[in-house]
């Protein structure tokens, strides 16, 4: 049944074959027997099992709320929810319990779903790895799955087992991770650059990043104001689309969502590709991406043509300068953002009693990690009065000849782009770690910021298993609003390639008590 497609559960919760209570229990024990893949900070079991319950009361009425009743979800930690804690695995933030709930929560929880808790990431989701929090690194499923031990010679003795894992590919790795292991039928990532594409690439799962304005920000502690995007991840494209159904739309509460009412939509089982123009965008062939998804990259195209499908490559000329834009504007809006965490109001604060300022400055060398504190100071270096006419008013500049290039593309009769998701499949984490975060960020952002800093939607695929049997995702960008093409697109494709199914193995092997932080928690 956790293997199941959340309609498929959805489902079976209404025929009766299985009560949300015991759907919700498999997914808490699930939980536990893989705590060593460090998915979850939190674990709102008893919170969980009430919500259960009322779904099960609701079922024996006949009156469900919907498709989600029932449904088993978990949340990134950087959502805020009430009652549980919300950290984003960052010192500044541990222990803060926000008064209400995410917009995108709310919503979820009154279509009925149930959540299990919440998952684990890169502190204030920078990072591309989800190994740079407080809580320590997520491993990727597949490092324990059948497929890839087949593939990875085994360790001589003097070999570190422990340190024989790869990343999940970050922030959103504990969301990824969670799905990817069958511990919850959806989770919600942020995406900022690629967050929730990159790490569902490289777990093995769907991962979809809405158009800009399509889903409410509010109560999402804010990384970029102007890129970031509620992601959903999932196990198959058609349950991507259910929770988008319940998210998208208007906020009061976020004025940079749509005006427009939006109407949930069902995706075609039949659909014909035929009329449809595919982009192949020449500039993402990027350095340092491996022959094996180049080759994965061509025979994807060469499914859509054999179907019917016109394809054309294309060019977005100012590619080569997104990543630097992307890392400029960023950062800006980080030093901006992060300005807010002064240990005056909430969060984190010094035992400092100086002065204020004494207070302020130890406060937020404490709460924030090296990667937080190198990302607020070049933020500021380019936001000082000197360097603003020839760092960001530039990138801001460039950033809209990027959104122009798209536009362009998109212009010419385009219907869709198809791109990698990522460089590679998952590295070893020890391999990972080599590099500094500023580094792996701009490798692994390479391909998917661009999406953000033209507010255009994107979903990444999972296609193939790699030579080392670990999974590895395509990427189709479409134009803005137009989701349930992008989805269509993205299921037609999912239907032609078949992507096996994760064989975990040694679930019972590892010891649940690895990461002793995680707790049960209630809603107060």
């Amino acid at each position: 049944m956790l293997r199941a497609s959340l309609r498929e559960v959805s489902a079976a919760l209404k025929e009766g074959r299985v009560t949300p209570t015991e759907l919700c229990q498999r997914c808490l024990s699930l939980i536990k027997s893989t705590s060593f893949l460090n998915a979850y900070v939190t674990v709102a079991e008893e919170t969980a099992l009430k919500q259960a319950e009322e779904s099960e009361k609701r079922y024996r009425r006949g009156q469900p709320l919907g498709v989600l009743d029932g449904i088993p979800i978990a949340v990134k930690d950087n959502f805020n929810t009430a009652g549980i804690e919300t950290t984003c695995a960052s010192n500044m933030l541990k222990g803060y319990i926000s008064p209400y709930n995410a917009t995108v929560v709310q919503k979820l929880l009154d279509q009925g779903a149930v959540l299990l808790g919440k998952t684990n990431l890169d502190e204030f989701a920078m990072g591309s790895g989800s190994t740079d929090g407080i809580f320590g690194p997520v491993r990727n499923p597949w490092s324990y799955s059948r497929q890839y031990k087949e593939k990875t010679p085994p360790k001589s003795s003097s070999e570190n087992e422990e340190s024989d894992w790869v990343i999940t590919g970050g922030s959103s790795g504990g969301s990824a991770a969670a799905v990817s292991s069958f511990t919850c039928f959806a989770a919600l990532g942020s995406d900022t650059g690629g967050s929730t594409r990159n790490p569902a690439a490289h777990c093995g799962v769907v991962g979809l990043k809405p158009t800009y304005g399509l889903i409410s920000r509010h109560g999402l502690i804010p990384l970029v104001n102007s890129m970031d995007v509620p992601g959903i991840l999932t196990r198959c494209v058609d349950d991507a689309a259910v929770v988008l159904g319940s998210l998208a739309g208007h906020d009061p509460k976020d004025a940079t969502t749509i005006q427009d009412t939006f109407k949930p939509f069902e995706l075609p089982n039949l659909i014909d590709v035929r009329k449809l123009c595919i982009g192949i965008p020449k500039e993402y062939h990027a350095p340092g991406l491996s022959s094996e998804i180049l080759a994965l990259w061509s025979k994807a195209a060469d499914l859509f043509k054999d179907a019917g499908a016109k394809v054309i490559e294309v060019s977005l000329p100012h590619t080569c300068y997104s990543i630097v834009c992307y890392h400029v504007l960023c950062t800006a809006e980080v030093a901006s953002n992060m300005a807010r965490f002064d240990g005056l109001e909430y969060g984190h604060r010094a035992d400092m009693n100086k002065s204020t300022e004494s207070m302020y400055a130890a406060t937020r060398r404490e709460g924030f990690n090296d990667v937080v504190r190198g990302r607020i100071l070049s933020g500021n270096y380019f936001l000082l009065k000197q360097n603003y006419e020839n760092y960001f008013i530039k990138a801001q500049k460039v950033r809209r000849l990027i959104a122009n290039d798209f536009v362009k593309v998109f212009g010419s009769g385009v219907d869709i782009l198809l791109t990698p998701t990522t460089l590679s499949d998952a590295v070893p984490y020890m391999e990972f770690i080599k590099e500094d975060n500023r580094t792996r960020s701009a490798q692994d952002d390479i391909l998917t910021q661009a999406a953000n800093m033209a507010g255009l939607p994107a979903i990444s695929i999972p296609t193939a298993l790699s030579k080392r049997g670990l999974p590895v995702g395509l990427q189709f960008i479409g134009h803005s609003f137009q989701e349930k093409q992008l989805l269509t697109v993205a299921k037609w494709f999912e239907k032609q390639i078949k992507f096996p199914m994760i064989q975990l193995e040694e679930v019972k092997r590892h010891d649940c008590s690895v990461f002793q932080h995680q707790k049960s928690v209630s809603f107060l």
